[in-house]
C-alpha cells in the first residue's frame, strides 16, 4: 500500500499535518506513517549513557508516538485508516532519508506555524527537508484545515520540468481535491507571447485530464507575485517547484520556496524538477 509520511514532534502543527495526512489517505486508500526523529543527545542525562535508562526512554518515546498517532485518528473519526508509527534516533532528514529508502512513501507531510514564521522542531526542519531532499512535500501551516474540496494552485514561470514522482503527486493531490480543476499562475516581471503558449501547452500534456484555468501576474519579484494572488485568489493549496539542476524549464529557486513559506497560511505542495 502507498504511504503518506508525516513528520512530527507533537506539536500543535504536527498535529495539524497528521489531520491532513489522514483525511487525503482517506480518499486515495493509502497508509499514513507517522515519524518521529530523537535528537541523538535527547534524553542522555548529564552526558552519561546509562544504556537501562536510554532503552527506556526511547521505548516511552515509541509508545507515545503511537498513542498520538491513534488519539488523533480517532478524534478525527479516521480510526479505520491503516497507521504505521516509526521513531528511530537521529537528526531528522537523516531519520526520513533512511526510511524512505526502500518504502513506497509518496508524500511527506510537515507542519509550519505558518505567516508568523517557521519554528518548532519539524517546523526548523522544513526549509532543510525542502532544499535537500527530493520527495514530493505538503508545508501545512497551522492556520490551514484540509477542506473536502481543496483549489490547487500551480505557480510556475514555465520552465522547470517535473520528475515522473513529482507529476503523480501533483495528480493524486487532484484525486484526492475530488476535481479535476487545477489553476495555474505565471509570475513573470515581462512576458513572451511564445513562451506562454509553449508553456501552457506543455502544462496540458502534463495533466490531460484536467481542466486548467490559467493566471497571470506581472511582477519583478516571484514571492510577491504569488502571495498577491493568494490573498485576492481562492486557493487551499499552492504548488511550488525547487529547482535543482539539468532544467528543461525552470521554475523558483529554493529562497523564493521559503519566502512563500513564511509568509504563507495556505498549504504548500513543494515539487521537484
Amino acid at each position: 500500500m502507498k504511504q503518506i509520511l508525516v513528520a512530527t514532534d507533537f506539536s500543535l502543527s504536527a498535529d495539524n499535518a497528521l489531520c491532513y495526512a489522514l483525511a487525503m489517505a482517506k480518499i486515495l486508500n493509502m497508509e499514513v506513517v507517522a515519524i518521529h526523529a530523537i535528537h541523538p543527545t535527547e534524553g542522555i542525562n548529564n552526558s552519561t549513557y546509562n544504556a537501562i535508562f536510554i532503552d527506556s526512554y526511547y521505548n516511552n518515546k515509541r509508545a507515545a508516538l503511537k498513542a498520538w498517532t491513534e488519539n488523533i485518528a480517532a478524534r478525527q473519526d479516521l480510526a479505520e485508516i491503516k497507521t504505521t508509527t516509526i521513531c528511530d534516533v537521529g537528526f531528522l532528514k537523516t531519520v526520513i532519508t533512511k526510511y524512505i529508502e526502500d518504502k513506497p512513501v509518496e508524500l511527506l507531510v510537515m507542519g509550519i506555524t505558518g505567516s508568523t514564521g517557521i519554528s518548532g522542531i519539524v517546523g526548523s526542519n522544513a526549509s532543510s527537508v525542502v532544499t535537500k531532499m527530493r520527495i514530493p512535500t505538503l508545508i501545512v501551516p497551522l492556520e490551514s484545515n484540509s477542506p473536502s474540496s481543496p483549489i490547487i494552485t500551480l505557480a510556475t514561470d514555465y520552465e522547470t520540468k517535473l520528475s515522473n514522482k513529482d507529476v503523480n503527486a501533483l495528480n493524486e493531490m487532484l484525486r484526492a481535491s475530488g476535481t479535476k480543476k487545477m489553476q495555474v499562475l505565471y509570475v513573470a516581471e515581462k512576458s513572451d507571447d511564445l513562451h506562454i503558449q509553449t508553456g501552457e501547452k506543455r502544462i496540458r500534456e502534463l495533466l490531460p485530464h484536467t481542466e486548467i484555468e490559467f493566471n497571470y501576474i506581472r511582477d519583478n519579484s516571484a514571492p510577491n507575485g504569488i502571495i498577491d494572488f493568494i490573498k485576492n485568489n481562492h486557493t487551499d493549496i499552492l504548488c511550488l517547484v525547487k529547482h535543482h539542476h539539468n532544467i528543461i524549464y525552470r521554475l523558483f529557486t529554493s529562497s523564493t520556496v521559503n519566502q512563500v513559506m513564511n509568509r504563507s497560511v495556505k498549504a504548500i505542495l513543494v515539487l521537484h524538477d
